[in-house]
């Protein structure tokens, strides 16, 4: 029996007050079940944003999408969880990853590191977070991961897998993404559940939605992605696992087959888009 779908929706865009709680609470209107802020230079604070979202809503869970480990250091991390979760009403659940962007450590003076510097320190402040919070005062955690090493991590410690369905441009120093396609997707979906074949309980799987059209022309609406990824084919971007295109119908079926395909239960959609995908909300509520 599949765990049933959860639904998030990542805030991007920075607000006043007020505008910034009328967001959240159209959050909430709209049936999401989770509330979540990303941790990038140029878009809200995560966790003074949480508070102000908790502040205006009631029901949805409030997440970070995730933390950049680098920014942190540990022992501040977990006064920023602790409070933010007691502030929240319980409702925190802290995403956290290596950070991918090295244009934004560069603008805020940090080291970068290498790779395994990086993966490195993400492990130091998941143990250290386990060590100052303890039992009583962990929240659920979610890892974001492509890379074994991290995937590693996810798999020991994670209580929500965090799959971005793309990886980092070799030399890009601003994040560039590029998708993986389905097969790709397959593969490292499969090299997780390897790693993660221990585990007592399973971790429940999250996928970032990059893109939500909903159409009557599937073809038109991904050709704009082929001129920025044109080593794609149409059938190879209308199978992607992060775009979500056709009719409300159709893309209903695409969750659902991904849900079969690769287990993915808790999914997130960017802001641009959670009006759009509001109607497969409510569609798979019961599914």
């Amino acid at each position: 029996m599949p765990r049933p779908f959860r639904f998030g929706a990542s805030l991007l865009d920075p607000a006043p007050a007020e505008e910034w709680r009328a967001k959240c609470r159209r959050v909430e209107e709209l049936g999401y079940d989770v509330l979540l802020v990303p941790d990038h230079l140029g878009m809200p604070a995560p966790f003074p944003a949480l508070v102000a979202a908790a502040e205006a809503t009631e029901r949805p869970r409030l997440g970070t999408f995730v933390l950049n480990a680098g920014f942190w250091n540990p022992a501040l991390l977990a006064r920023e969880v602790t409070t933010t979760d007691a502030l929240t009403g319980g409702r925190l659940e802290l995403g956290l990853g290596t950070g991918y962007v090295r244009a934004e450590h560069e603008t805020a003076g940090l080291p970068w590191g290498s790779p395994g510097e990086r993966v490195a320190h993400l492990r130091r402040t998941v143990e250290e977070l386990e060590r100052l919070l303890g039992p009583e005062g962990r929240v659920p955690l979610l890892i974001g991961a492509n890379a074994d090493r991290v995937m590693r991590l996810t798999a020991e410690r994670a209580d929500i897998a965090g799959f971005t369905g793309a990886r980092l441009v070799p030399g890009s120093t601003t994040g560039k993404l590029a998708p993986l396609t389905a097969e790709q997707f397959d593969e490292r979906v499969a090299r997780y559940r390897e790693l993660a074949a221990g585990r007592a309980e399973p971790a429940e799987l999250n996928l970032l939605i990059q893109m939500v059209v909903v159409t009557e022309d599937r073809e038109k609406a991904v050709r704009p992605l082929l001129e920025r990824v044109p080593e794609l084919t149409v059938d190879q971007a209308l199978e992607l696992p992060i775009l979500l295109v056709g009719t409300v119908d159709e893309i209903v079926a695409q969750v659902l087959a991904q849900r079969e395909r690769y287990g993915f239960t808790y999914l997130t959609v960017l802001e641009p888009y959670m009006e759009a995908f509001a109607p497969v909300v409510e569609a798979l509520r019961e599914r």
